[in-house]
């Protein structure tokens, strides 16, 4: 327990929830791969691999909380320019997988780009009252709305979801109101162009010059106007809006406590199961009561996000502190909202509990710097380490005084033996 409690530092609730999430992924992950388990030598490659990369999650973890924020914090902003470089890049020289082109040299650059925004906004924010609050908008606006320029062509969701992000850290910011409503009205305007554009252009333009265009046009139509279409005869779903039927079958075989897991169906006909789906896996396997405890994970890790936040003394590790827990909440909103079908499609994997690479490892560095400020900024657990050495302090004066008694007594003793030696002679 001793070395436990040497090893883990920072708040104990966050990894607590951290560990919850890596037993629940490793669970999940195991049932949802079963597609690619029998299509590989051996079943157990796919969780394998997965639980690699978790493992290497948590050194890095146990790693960054041990290192001081303002140090991760020097690398994050440094790693932003870094970052809109390699998205420049990722269309010249990128891999498509799966029909998008967001991949460069085996990772995402466009998670890189989350997580060092965090940072580049997190110092420009903490400059309010330095810098004039007009600047701080618009380096914030410029740098984070390049990234999302860039990220935008193959990946809408993921720039959606950065752009609202960095929306509700100037809104947290206390950027001027003015300023962020006529931002919204812009964005507003701007994306209703783009879904007039989309809607007007016949498919066979879209689909030779804006392949992903015609993607999201689909994908809008099915989640307004799609209907399940199911054969009578064979059970068999026949619509182009299988990803979410399969799901909806999915919670409605879940009930309350599931199915348990590893007796899951829908696994075998949801594709990307083990990651866009996976919630969708988790309800039909561990009911709705799995399902709320999953969502109550990551409403919990906001939640003492935010208590770090107030106990922290410098304005930049809140910031820091709240931009990491805002992002991880937000996407994994997306991701569960997508499985109950109350948005569209977008992609976006569940934080720390789908099947990934560079989201999974980006993840744990998300819960290593929340942990970090935890320790060096809200000086959250190592309250205990100091009671010790306090007690030890005590215990070591204690000690002291006694010896210096004991000697006392000692002499005192040796003189009242000569003094009654005297009177006797």
């Amino acid at each position: 327990m001793k070395l436990v409690n040497k090893l883990l530092k920072g708040d104990m609730v966050i990894w607590i929830i951290f560990m919850f999430l890596c037993v629940i992924s490793l669970v999940e992950v195991f049932s949802a791969t079963s597609t690619l388990a029998y299509k590989q030598a051996s079943p157990w490659i796919p969780i394998r691999r997965h639980a690699l990369i978790l493992a290497c999650g948590a050194c890095l973890i146990v790693f960054l909380h041990h290192v001081p924020y303002k140090k991760i914090a020097g690398f994050l902003v440094l790693l932003f320019p870094v970052s809109i470089v390699l998205l420049v890049l990722t269309p010249i020289l990128g891999e498509e997988i799966n029909g998008a082109g967001r991949w460069l040299w085996g990772i995402q650059p466009s998670e890189l780009a989350k997580l060092s925004s965090i940072g580049y906004m997190a110092y420009w924010l903490s400059k309010k009252g330095t810098i004039p609050s007009d600047k701080i908008f618009w380096w914030i606006l410029g740098g984070v709305g390049l990234a999302c320029l860039f990220i935008f062509p193959e990946n809408f969701s993921t720039a959606a979801m950065l752009f609202g992000f960095c929306y509700l850290m100037m809104f947290i910011g206390q950027i001027a109101l003015k300023k962020l409503l006529l931002l919204a009205g812009i964005v507003v305007l701007f994306a209703g162009t783009i879904l007039a554009v989309l809607f007007i252009t016949p498919d066979d333009v879209l689909h030779k010059y804006l392949d992903r265009g015609l993607t999201w046009k689909n994908r809008i139509v099915e989640h307004l106007h799609g209907e399940d279409k199911i054969d009578p005869d064979t059970y068999v779903i026949n619509d182009k809006n299988y990803q979410v039927s399969h799901a909806k079958i999915a919670i409605a075989r879940g009930g309350v406590f599931g199915n348990m897991p590893g007796h899951g169906q829908q696994r075998d006909f949801l594709p990307q199961a083990y990651s866009d789906f996976i919630y969708a896996i988790i309800i039909e396997e561990m009911g709705y009561a799995g399902g709320i405890f999953v969502l109550m994970l990551y409403i919990m890790l906001l939640v003492r996000v935010g208590i770090i936040a107030r106990k922290c003394d410098k304005i930049y590790a809140k910031y820091l502190v709240i931009g990491c827990g805002l992002l991880m909440g937000i996407q994994a909103l997306a991701n569960m909202a997508v499985a109950v079908n109350l948005i569209p499609v977008t992609g976006q994997p569940l934080p720390l509990v789908s099947r990934g690479g560079t989201s999974t490892m980006i993840s744990c560095i998300y819960f290593g710097i929340i942990l970090s400020v935890s320790r060096f900024g809200a000086h959250m657990g190592d309250e205990e380490e100091d009671g010790l050495e306090e007690e030890d302090m005590d215990t070591s004066e204690l000690s002291q005084t006694e010896i210096i008694a004991g000697e006392s007594s000692v002499e005192a003793v040796q003189e009242n033996v000569e003094l009654i030696t005297e009177t006797k002679e």
